[in-house]
């Protein structure tokens, strides 16, 4: 019999009550911080990861110094769902290291009455889409987001065999192991893929480091400022990027999509350059550019005065490394600029003999092009992977959570 087969008998004929979160959750308390006499942890916002929906960290409060949110008592295996921005859906179901402890107001808390319904059914509603919908039709405020707690609990779950309390949650109690075996899988094979992903980091800047190390009098140090000429992009707004789109790509500061913020209708530059980034969390991030393109003026460009002796890729590869050396870091914003990469030492193997010195730089360039494509395939494949795991959970879990809906329910 198949796992659908299994559910279909599982839920054949099965009589569902839709009852609101604060029919099936009891009361909580706020603490006392006069009567309070000892250490407690607290549970802010930022304590709960968005991802894992585990607690991360928290800070040792007591009476004289907890802050004004600093108030809601949780017990194990209550439900905490923070109200503010709550599309993120940050959440968690509190463990036994965890009881006794403080919790911010930022949170709804949900207490199941466990002789109806079991904590983690309340879990796998509060993750389902139907829930996402809800919380997205009732919050409030554009600047920030919020959903009352009143409003949390409005919220209906079904209650299967509502009259028969001990079928019921046996029914709730193999959907939950159903679910729960799904997120342990995608739980098991990210760890898996990202172990993989860090042991081919590693093998990568060992065999690069390995290329890219040179012995004393093997090449002749130049500086970059001899070798290139260094240009800055210009200032482009979101508006400009909208009012002239086209064809041509835009790259600006950040990493993803491999820099790129939009498209235009004209360009600033075209063919083989490297670009680097030179300001803020990035500074000193270098890419390899080819075709038409723009930068914006947190970028750099490289254009080699003399193709016949260096090679583009070679120098990408080093100043992959080399770059970050060199940022200044001073007044909290890291910097990269101009006159710091004018000054960035680099290597010219066989300096006597131009053409050997390009086929061994070409050489270096073609083996870091195969370890880097091994690699890098992998951190493409990795997010990619993970999303369809993520997707299958979802429909499962979405599957797995269907019951039919009465009129005012769906309403």
């Amino acid at each position: 019999m198949s796992s659908m087969d299994f559910l279909d008998k599982l839920l054949e004929g099965v009589a569902v009550e839709w009852r609101a979160l604060g029919e099936v959750t009891s009361p909580t308390s706020n603490i006392r911080w006069r009567d309070a006499e000892h250490t407690y942890r607290y549970i802010d916002l930022t304590s709960v990861n968005i991802e894992t929906k585990a607690i991360v960290e928290t800070t040792d409060i007591q009476a004289s110094n907890a802050p004004s949110r600093a108030q809601k008592l949780v017990e194990k295996d209550d439900l905490i769902f923070a109200t503010t921005r709550p599309t993120q859906q940050r959440y968690c179901l509190i463990s036994e290291e965890y009881s006794g402890e403080v919790v911010s107001t930022g949170y709804c808390v949900l207490r199941a009455k466990q002789e109806v319904v079991l904590p983690k059914w309340i879990l796998h509603w509060i993750a389902s889409r139907d829930f996402k919908t809800y919380v997205e039709e009732n919050q409030s405020g554009s600047a920030y987001p919020a959903i009352s707690d009143a409003k949390v609990k409005d919220f209906k779950i079904p209650i299967p065999y509502p009259d028969n309390p001990k079928k019921s949650l046996e029914i709730q109690a193999e959907i939950v192991r159903i679910l729960d075996a799904f997120t342990e899988l995608t739980a098991e094979l990210t760890a898996e893929l990202t172990a993989e992903l860090t042991a081919r980091k590693k093998q990568y800047n060992y065999y690069r480091d390995q290329l890219l190390r040179f012995e004393d009098g093997e090449v002749e140090w130049k500086t970059l400022g001899a070798l290139a000429t260094l240009r800055r992009g210009r200032v482009m707004s979101k508006g400009y990027l909208a009012e002239n789109a086209g064809p041509f790509p835009v790259f600006s500061s950040q990493t993803a999509n491999n820099g790129m913020i939009g498209k235009i209708d004209t360009f600033d530059f075209n063919g083989e350059l490297i670009s680097w980034t030179t300001d803020g969390a990035n500074a000193g991030t270098v890419f390899h550019r080819t075709g038409k393109f723009s930068i914006t003026n947190v970028c750099g460009l490289i254009k080699i005065n003399d193709e016949s002796k260096l090679n583009y890729k070679f120098l990408y590869y080093w100043l992959s490394v080399e770059a970050q050396k060199h940022v200044y870091s001073g007044m909290g914003n890291p910097k990269l600029m101009s006159h710091q990469v004018d000054k960035i030492p680099i290597p010219i193997p066989c300096p006597a003999t131009p053409e050997k010195s390009l086929e061994k730089q070409k050489r270096i360039v073609s083996i870091l092009d195969k370890l880097e494509a091994l690699t890098f395939s992998i951190s493409e494949g990795l997010p990619r992977e993970i999303e369809l795991r993520q997707k299958q959970y979802a429909y499962y879990r979405d599957l797995l959570l269907s019951f039919p809906k009465p009129e005012e329910v769906t309403a």
